[in-house]
């Protein structure tokens, strides 16, 4: 089946593409997710029509994640948990722990856009990628600390 996309589609092309994808894909979620369009002569020229409107959206969604991304940049997460001996951890910090620090912060992000390879089992300070765009991913900044512990800012930590 051959699809005009209509947005960006991450693993599969960018706006104003032309691609061939399976018809279960196409027609039970690119069409009516509004992200394509069957390719057909009518729908190409309504597609040139539409192109600067698209693009003007597409262009306002990636202004919006890059301004997302910065405030994500700056904010620093810090997630308490609870230890065993050993500063073992009981159970561990997911992805959904991370959405709701950070909406905490006031920063709304669905916890599928956060990027952990695995579930985080250790304390410490971690990176983690936030998906926000096609073309833009923020990193975060994230403190994992013993439950009772004060929250010391890294720059004040004594050197050891």
């Amino acid at each position: 089946m051959k699809l005009i996309l209509r947005a960006d589609v991450d693993t599969l092309g960018r706006l104003g593409d032309i691609v061939a994808v399976k018809p279960g894909f196409g027609r039970n979620y690119l069409i009516p997710q509004g992200l394509a369009m069957q390719a057909t002569d009518a729908n190409l020229k309504q597609f040139e029509l539409e192109r600067k409107k698209l693009a003007a959206q597409a262009d306002g969604l990636r202004a919006e994640a890059t301004d997302l991304a910065a405030k994500i940049a700056a904010a620093t997460v810090v997630i308490t948990v609870r230890v065993g001996e050993g500063d073992k951890m009981y159970g561990s910090v997911t992805a959904q722990n991370i959405a709701d620090a950070l909406a905490a912060q006031g920063i709304d992000i669905d916890r599928r856009k956060i990027e952990l390879p695995e579930a985080i089992r250790a304390l410490g300070e971690f990176e983690v990628d936030v998906h926000l765009h096609p073309d833009v991913t923020g990193e975060l900044k994230l403190r994992v600390i013993k439950h009772g512990q004060q929250e010391i800012a890294p720059e004040q930590q004594p050197e050891a």
